[in-house]
């Protein structure tokens, strides 16, 4: 099996032990040589200037392709575009283009006025400047807004037609989820690389409400097991995470895939050992910030 490409997300820091956490898991990850890194970005633009932080932070320190995580929600096209500029400014070429979440307190995304009313508009603005490599989430499983997997793959397509080049998925247990998806797509006729997106389970509770809002369905063997696994304390809640993630990932690559994106919470050791058993070890990069 060839060392397959990887990427991890991060979230910017809100509180100063957060931000030495960010650190600390962009220092240990960045000698596995990620193909890029994506930051995100909060509910309602909440993070836009930490995000503009973190993202800059990164690039300069460590010299890793970053990609900054852009919404629709609660802005108009001009600052949108006013928030591109900069990263352009800063030498960052990557964007993550999303609708985003709906602000807290709201139900539903509601288009600013002024603002994009979706995220193919949001991706063909961006995409005529020339200047950015754009990346979009897709679904494997339907999203909460969605009327259906075949709406999600109508919409994945919109978006690369827009100027997306790659798509990045919602976390799912099975690989056959992702099979599925991909196959969908491919009978579309989308043919950009579509990334799952892998998540670590450092708490089984935090894991199931983070399903719960993106609809990722939850399968009876995972409720049991780590239900059991709970049960017996938090080291074999984490050898049962640690199995269950590399399984999943050996069943990814296994299928065809070439390249893993990983939801790190700013925890790297998970990400770190799953990584390890992959094959993917840490590359002689020298020193690093």
């Amino acid at each position: 099996m060839s060392r397959p490409k990887i990427s991890f997300e991060f979230f910017p820091p809100k509180t100063l032990d957060a931000s030495f956490r960010l650190w600390e898991t962009a220092r240990t990850l960045a000698p596995l040589a990620p193909d890029f890194v994506s930051v995100t970005y909060g509910a309602g633009g909440t993070t836009r200037k930490l995000t503009h932080e973190a993202v800059t932070t990164i690039h300069r320190h460590y010299g890793i392709p970053v990609a900054a995580h852009l919404t629709c929600v609660e802005a108009t096209r001009s600052e949108t575009m006013e928030i591109v500029q900069a990263y352009a400014e800063a030498g960052i070429q990557e964007i993550v283009a999303l609708r985003g979440d709906a602000p807290k307190g709201q139900n539903r995304f509601t288009p600013h006025p002024e603002g994009f009313a979706n995220t193919v508009e949001l991706i063909e603005a961006i995409a005529a400047r020339g200047d950015m490599t754009i990346r979009v989430g897709a679904y494997p499983e339907p999203h909460p807004d969605s009327s259906g997997t075949d709406a999600d793959v109508f919409w994945l397509k919109r978006k690369i037609e827009a100027g997306a080049t790659s798509a990045i998925t919602q976390f799912f247990f099975d690989a056959d989820t992702f099979f599925r998806f991909r196959d969908k797509c491919a009978a579309a006729g989308i043919d950009a690389p579509i990334i799952p997106g892998i998540l670590p389970i450092q708490g089984w509770a935090g894991a199931k409400r983070f399903a719960a809002t993106c609809g990722t369905s939850v399968p009876a063997w995972a409720e049991e097991a780590f239900s059991k696994a709970a049960a017996e304390g938090p080291a074999a809640e984490r050898a049962l995470s640690e199995r269950v993630c590399a399984d999943l990932c050996r069943a990814l690559l296994d299928g065809g895939v070439d390249r893993l994106h990983f939801y790190t919470l700013n925890r790297p050791e998970m990400t770190l050992a799953v990584c390890s058993e992959l094959g993917v070890e840490p590359l002689n990069l020298g020193a690093v910030a």
